[in-house]
């Protein structure tokens, strides 16, 4: 046996099902025995792409993503997608060959030690044909307990050695405990106290509440508490068919949701970092005290700031136990579940702000709030990250299995690829990404991938052709905005040229009528969607020209 077979059965034995990436010479033998051990490739047309699909991968199922580049400028290729993956926290492996040990002058040679602490992720090295085994593992169990991605380099020359030990793998989930962090008495019994005493309390679930699996216990609590329910940007959606939901917490938040949410007395913030962004710039809740429920040891809130009481607890077990020392004590209070607050909440997501729109383009508004109508809630969300994502992440309101959206290092272009994985790891469920012009032509070269697998992804390119982001700052500026503005060719007849199926559309109708088409029969599509740049998103309207209407 070649070590390089051994790496493979090695990346099997860790459950490694599928990779995603381009083949090299510094790959290509690993990847051929991967294909005998049933391990489906993935091939992609850029480098970055690969990562970005097991970083999907990797956010969706929660176990590790895989992807793999030959070595020197097969791996520089990876360096946005790795960044952001380290942002995202997500566990993945990137097997990246390494030029030859016995060749210092060969012309792909890099350090690829400094470039992965540089892309700020972990970095493993296989330095002799013996340390196979441990490189691998040791690669997957810093993925698994740290959640972050790991670049695992192996010298080319070293993967053609004969590898002796017919020892089976033993893979790192084995070394790994299983355990939940449980909260302790006398922290529950003051986080009690704290809600005892609240009038106006909220509960701020961010992705640890998903992955505990703490929706019923959090639910349990809103109600016995009167508390408003809202996430974080990252659990969008989550236990969204409560009626006392607000949405999402902070710069995406509508105007209903700042309101209320600026009278809050406590937050209970479960699994959520409650970044800047979620607490809209620390302004949000300035008179709450916070309670902070998360399995880290500590977590610090934005501006340098601790919450008022900590917690350290898996999210469910955390919440379980608040509630039972709560149901102990016979507590029950109304809280924000009123009436009153049922009523507002009701009209909190339309927008009434009017606009006169460019010949032969839409309002986004409208069509976000078809299509989530429309859309069933058995299909996925996906949301890019530029400027139309003030759209997607206010409209978008309906629970489904994923709810997405970008914003990880604040990049374009990494949701197509991160769509993708994630829809590959549902095994190939339906979903839909609504991403902008920019983001949607960098890695527009990847639709071919995505119709070679026939993924049933149907991405909405929200075209105003301009980068959004620097039209609006630098229309706010009263600077030439033409300088962001570039045309674009009609990507739906792209789309068909790839082999898949695509649309251009300048009506509300058309958009309709196209997503029916594709809901009777899901595949690869791209709908290029042409609307107005004069109508701007919410977020962008607080931030840019201090408006909130």
């Amino acid at each position: 046996m070649k070590v390089y077979e051994r790496l493979s059965q090695a990346f099997k034995a860790e459950g490694t099902t599928h990779v995603f990436g381009m083949m090299g010479d510094g790959n290509m033998y690993w990847q051929y025995a991967n294909q005998k051990n049933g391990i489906k490739m993935h091939e992609v047309r850029h480098e970055g792409v690969g990562m970005g699909m097991a970083d999907g991968w990797a956010r969706a199922s929660r176990t590790p993503g895989v992807c793999t580049a030959t070595c020197g400028p097969g791996t520089t290729q990876l360096a946005t997608a790795f960044v952001t993956a380290a942002r995202a926290s997500s566990p993945l492996v990137a097997f990246c060959g390494e030029y030859p040990v016995s060749d210092d002058e060969y012309t792909q040679a890099l350090d690829q030690s400094a470039f992965a602490h540089g892309c700020e992720a972990a970095f493993v090295r296989m330095g002799t044909p013996q340390d196979a085994d441990e490189a691998v593992r040791k690669a997957f169990y810093i993925a698994r307990t740290q959640s972050r991605p790991v670049l695992l380099s192996v010298p080319l020359d070293l993967q053609q050695k004969e590898w002796e030990d017919d020892e089976p793998y033993m893979p790192s989930t084995a070394i790994i405990p299983k355990r939940t962090v449980a909260p302790n008495d006398a922290a529950i019994k003051q986080a009690a106290d704290m809600l005892e005493r609240a009038k106006r309390p909220v509960i701020v679930m961010g992705r640890g509440a998903m992955w505990s699996g703490a929706g019923d216990e959090i639910r349990a609590l809103a109600q016995r508490s009167g508390a408003l329910l809202a996430t974080t940007l990252q659990a969008k959606n989550f236990l969204g068919d409560d009626e006392y939901h607000i949405g999402i917490s902070g710069t995406y938040a509508t105007k209903t949701a700042m309101q209320l949410l600026s009278d809050s007395d406590v937050v209970v913030a479960v699994g959520a970092s409650l970044n800047r962004y979620t607490t809209h710039e620390g302004l949000l809740y300035p008179e709450a005290k916070f309670i902070h429920i998360d399995p880290k040891a500590h977590v610090m809130l934005s501006r340098g700031k601790g919450a008022d009481h900590y917690v350290q607890s898996d999210g469910k077990a955390g919440i379980a136990a608040l509630n039972a020392e709560l149901t102990k004590r016979n507590f029950k209070q109304m809280g924000y579940r009123t009436g009153e607050v049922k009523e507002r909440l009701a009209n909190a997501w339309e927008d009434r702000q009017e606009y006169k729109l460019e010949e032969g383009t839409l309002d986004p508004r409208p069509m976000c709030n078809m299509l989530d109508e429309m859309v069933p809630s058995n299909v996925s969300l996906f949301a890019g990250s530029g400027c139309t994502a003030g759209f997607t992440n206010i409209l978008f309101r309906k629970s489904r299995p994923m709810c997405m959206p970008g914003h990880f290092f604040g990049c374009i272009g990494q949701m197509m690829p991160a769509a993708v994985g994630a829809v590959i790891s549902s095994g190939n469920k339906p979903a839909i990404l609504m991403d902008g012009d920019a983001s949607t032509m960098m890695h527009i070269g990847d639709f071919d991938t995505m119709v070679r697998y026939n993924v049933p992804l149907l991405i909405f390119c929200m075209n105003n052709q301009c980068l959004g982001a620097e039209y609006y700052k630098l229309d706010a500026h009263n600077m030439q905005v033409e300088t962001s503005c570039i045309a674009t060719p009609d990507l739906g007849a792209v789309a068909r040229a790839f082999g898949g199926r695509g649309a251009l559309c300048r009506t509300i109708d058309e958009v309709k009528k196209v997503t029916q088409e594709w809901l009777a029969n899901p595949g690869p599509m791209l709908v290029d969607v042409r609307v107005s740049r004069s109508v701007i998103t919410l977020p962008y309207r607080r931030i840019h020209y201090g408006e909130d209407v």
